[in-house]
């Protein structure tokens, strides 16, 4: 049995912005039938580039139902470049979680977000099952997109790939094929030796820089985040690689603050600062 987080659940009962923009400035479709999920995306966009309104239809389950609510609410009022760095990592951490069984719905609903903003912008995005070679015939995932879903959440396990993208889900037959597509991908990931590591570590950042880039990525990536779901977050101290952080208003005590951290904050913080950096929630 699933465990899914309230907040999951209500946006799942009561979906917000469900429905079809009429006369929309971009429209994305995304998912296929097969596949048992797919994603309607409809933008409203101002001369500013800002998204002023956005409504989806989905086919699929509870959770691509939430994670489509979600990525609207998350995208109304930002302007199409921001809009274009949410990830499928932040969506679910705006749900304060999915079960991993689960992940795939984020990853659909980020798809659809960069489809639509192709679309705006005149950008031809290639169907999904013409980028690449399909491996999982099954749910017709190409090799391009297990690649993709690997490096950007950093998957570990043919089952991980699974439910980030269905791909081995079906008849299981391309498993093989996947786990040599997991192993070469992690190998070109596997960060330097870590003599050459700590080298570059040390030579790229001190310890001012890293403070700094930091606060910047708190600022600008983090907390714009939370605010949107009336919570908030404080820096309280820096040791080493370990960054003490306090969550603030609606963040605070919440049961999903764990998640919050992990996938928002940590990865975050790993994405723009250093990938050695963890984050530790501490009481101020």
């Amino acid at each position: 049995m699933w465990n899914y987080s309230q907040k999951m659940m209500d946006h799942f009962l009561n979906p917000r912005n469900a429905g079809e923009i009429e006369n929309a400035d971009a429209v994305a479709e995304v998912g296929n039938i097969t596949c048992g999920d797919a994603l309607r995306l409809t933008l409203k966009v101002d001369e500013d580039e800002r998204i002023v309104d956005a409504k989806f239809q989905t086919f699929g389950c509870g959770s691509a139902i939430a994670s489509s609510s979600a990525l609207t609410e998350m995208i109304k009022g930002k302007t199409l470049d921001e809009a274009a760095k949410v990830t499928n990592r932040d969506i679910a951490a705006y749900l304060d979680g999915l079960p991993p069984e689960k992940m795939h719905c984020s990853v659909m609903g980020m798809e659809a977000l960069e489809a639509a903003i192709n679309n705006y912008r005149g950008i031809e995005t290639p169907a999904e099952d013409r980028e690449g070679e399909i491996v999982c015939k099954c749910f017709g995932v190409t090799d391009k997109k297990i690649e993709r879903v690997v490096r950007e959440n950093n998957l570990k396990t043919v089952d991980d790939v699974t439910h980030y993208c269905k791909a081995g889900g079906g008849c299981g037959e391309c498993k093989p094929q996947i786990a040599g597509i997991l192993e070469r991908v992690r190998h070109e990931m596997r960060p330097p030796s870590g003599v050459e590591r700590r080298v570059r570590s040390r030579g790229k950042l001190t310890n001012i820089e890293k403070m700094q880039r930091i606060m910047e990525t708190l600022e600008r990536e983090i907390r714009p985040a939370l605010n949107a779901d009336g919570g908030d977050i404080e820096l309280i101290d820096i040791d080493g690689d370990r960054v003490q952080v306090a969550l603030r208003g609606s963040c605070a005590g919440c049961a999903a603050s764990s998640v919050t951290l992990k996938m928002s904050v940590e990865a975050k913080l790993r994405e723009f600062v250093s990938e050695e950096l963890t984050v530790e929630e501490v009481e101020s």
